[in-house]
C-alpha cells in the first residue's frame, strides 16, 4: 500500500486526524489538504493526507496561520518531489556507469603519439638511459679561439 493511495472516507479521516469532518471540508475548499476523489465525487484521504492533517492541527495549535501552513505544506511536497527526482537520477547514473564498456584512458606512446588504453591497463615505460652528444662539425682554425671563450655548444 502506497502512502499516497486514497483509501479513507471523510468520517474515517476526521477520526484518524482528530478533526471534525467540516474542518476537513474547509481545508479541502481552501486547498490546504486536498484529498483524492472517487468517480462519484466523494473525498478519499490517503495516509499522507492524514499525516498532513495532523501536522496542520499541530501547527495551528502553535499559532501558525493557515496561509503559512499552506506554504509549508507546499514546500514539503516540493522537497519530497525533488528527493524522488534525485533518487531517480542517481539510479539512472548508476545504471549508465554499470553499462559503460570502460572508461577511456589516454597516454603518450613511445614516439609521442596519443594511445587509448582500456581502464586499468598501464603503459610499460622505458627505463633506458640515452646520452646525447652534439655532433661537432669541423671547426675552422681561426674560430678555435672563439671556442675557448665559451661560445661553442659543449657547455
Amino acid at each position: 500500500m502506497d502512502a499516497g493511495s486514497p483509501l479513507f472516507a471523510i468520517a474515517v479521516a476526521a477520526e484518524l486526524s482528530g478533526m471534525h469532518p467540516q474542518t476537513l471540508r474547509q481545508y479541502d475548499r481552501i486547498g490546504l489538504v486536498v484529498p483524492g476523489r472517487t468517480r462519484g465525487g466523494s473525498r478519499r484521504y490517503s495516509m499522507r493526507d492524514i499525516e498532513q492533517l495532523r501536522e496542520v492541527a499541530q501547527l495551528s495549535s502553535e499559532g501558525m496561520s493557515l496561509p503559512a501552513i499552506a506554504r509549508l505544506l507546499d514546500l514539503e511536497d516540493e522537497v519530497r518531489m525533488l528527493r524522488s527526482r534525485v533518487s531517480e537520477l542517481e539510479g539512472a547514473l548508476r545504471a549508465e556507469r554499470a553499462s559503460r564498456p570502460g572508461v577511456r584512458v589516454f597516454a603518450a606512446g613511445a614516439s609521442g603519439q596519443v594511445v587509448t588504453l582500456s581502464s586499468g591497463r598501464r603503459i610499460r615505460r622505458s627505463t633506458e638511459v640515452v646520452l646525447w652528444h652534439p655532433r661537432r662539425a669541423s671547426v675552422p682554425a681561426d674560430s678555435a679561439d672563439a671556442d675557448d671563450e665559451g661560445t661553442s655548444g659543449g657547455a
